[in-house]
């Protein structure tokens, strides 16, 4: 009787790992959504208008972890979402953040990231691999302001503009050598099996999540004209 029970015990906790999962990755949307608004909603520090609105994908990647001593890294999971051909934003894929640098360093910083793809070219390198921030498209630093001009700052020709905030400040930062790629996990846990990257973004699955949806709104109204 007691192996039994062991067993149902087992099976019980094999079958709620799904839906845990599932949570989790919900939580996660969620932040991505606060991040999101809470960004937008400082127009003296946020991503200007234009270049939202020229965007071709937007990523955001809550509570990146960066710790090191001598030699560092980074990571963070977050959401991307591409436009799509009628200009509306689609459901996000989930995506992860990591990377390293070598230096003198110490600590550990939590700081939120937000990336603007400026061309098609990076969100395709992201959805068939690991994809490497200034390796396999262009990076930069990108301006804040509600009424920032990017697209006439001659040092400002980026794929990429990428944004982080720490401790209330946000900021154009500096990315180069992070790797992006698709947190197939994830996917899988919210959207179902077997759904690929480019099947979210064309509209290709069911219904999704509340938080999942309420990221793809959020981008809809921070980008509407």
């Amino acid at each position: 009787m007691r192996t039994f029970a062991v067993l149902l015990l087992a099976v019980a906790t094999v079958a709620a790992l799904p839906a845990a999962r599932a949570a989790d990755e919900s939580e996660r949307a969620g932040e991505a959504v606060r991040v999101l608004q809470e960004i937008m909603d400082a127009p003296d520090r946020r991503v200007p208008d234009r270049l939202l609105r020229d965007a071709e994908a937007v990523a955001v990647i809550p509570d990146v972890v960066k710790a090191g001593l001598v030699v560092g890294g980074r990571y963070g999971r977050g959401l991307l979402a591409v436009r799509a051909p009628d200009g509306t934003w689609s459901n996000p894929s989930y995506i992860s953040l990591t990377g390293g640098s070598v230096g003198f360093q110490a600590g550990v910083q939590s700081t939120d990231v937000v990336l603007v793809f400026r061309t098609r070219r990076g969100v395709d390198g992201v959805v068939n691999g690991k994809f490497t921030l200034g390796a396999d498209a262009s990076i930069a630093a990108g301006p804040v302001g509600r009424t920032a001009n990017a697209s006439t700052d001659a040092q400002l020709k980026a794929e990429i503009y990428s944004y982080s905030r720490s401790r209330g400040l946000f900021a154009g930062v500096a990315l180069d050598g992070a790797v992006l790629a698709i947190d197939h996990d994830a996917n899988e846990a919210v959207y179902g099996a077997n759904v690929t990257p480019r099947r979210i973004f064309e509209g290709g699955v069911g219904a999704a999540p509340g938080p999942v949806v309420a990221f793809r709104d959020a981008l809809e109204e921070s980008t509407a004209d």
